[in-house]
């Protein structure tokens, strides 16, 4: 049995998009952190199950492995949609894959910022959470499960799995590009880039979230 787990947050603009990419599995558990847009009663109406958690995508993350009923577990974020072909991804118990990273764009920095994810995957084995990964319950719990983080919890449960258990998968999962769009495109991969390097020099996750708003 297969668990598509969402972390959502005001996600009634994307979500439907992004449960509809994932109408194969087995059970969707959408981990809500107090959206006030509707976005509960849209997950319902579209058959998914919600549960309640503390806003912060690693407790929400948290709480919805813990009420989904799957032995293989599919973390995803509400604005990335996985390509129709996902269910023929495979990888053994022990280990754990993640999608290639798209953007919904056809903006000549998205193709950019698509190559630079896949040489960061590539060379420092470092897939973010918006490339969706899937995991055994086995596996998750071996390595300590997922830490109730308000940011950067998908580097640090990817750190803790080691590059030997990271397997790329050849399907495409798009995520949206509108927080580029918005926010500006160097700006926010700067942005990311320097919430890592905070990350890396020890910066606690809730003060890096301050600084990523």
């Amino acid at each position: 049995m297969l668990s598509v787990v969402i972390p959502t947050l005001n996600a009634a603009e994307s979500l439907p998009a992004t449960l509809a990419s994932v109408a194969g599995a087995d059970e969707v558990v959408v981990a809500d952190g107090g959206s006030n847009d509707g976005t509960s009663d849209l997950a319902v109406g579209l058959g998914a199950r919600v549960v309640s958690a503390w806003r912060g995508r690693g407790a929400q993350l948290a709480a919805g492995v813990a009420a989904a009923r799957g032995e293989w577990l599919l973390l995803l974020h509400a604005d990335t949609r996985l390509a129709p072909d996902w269910r023929r991804a495979a990888v053994a118990p022990d280990f754990a894959g993640y999608f290639r990273f798209a953007l919904d764009s056809d903006d000549p920095r998205a193709r950019w910022l698509e190559r630079l994810v896949a040489w960061r995957c590539r060379v420092l084995a470092l897939p973010y959470g918006d490339q969706g990964l899937l995991i055994h319950r086995d596996l998750l719990r071996a390595v300590g499960g997922i830490k109730p983080l308000p940011l950067m919890e998908d580097v640090d449960l990817v750190l803790r799995l080691g590059r030997r258990r990271l397997v790329a998968l050849d399907i495409t999962a798009v995520t949206s590009a509108a927080k580029w769009q918005r926010q500006g495109w160097c700006r926010r991969s700067l942005r990311n880039l320097a919430c890592l390097t905070l990350y890396f020099a020890g910066v606690p996750p809730r003060l890096i979230a301050r600084f990523y708003g």
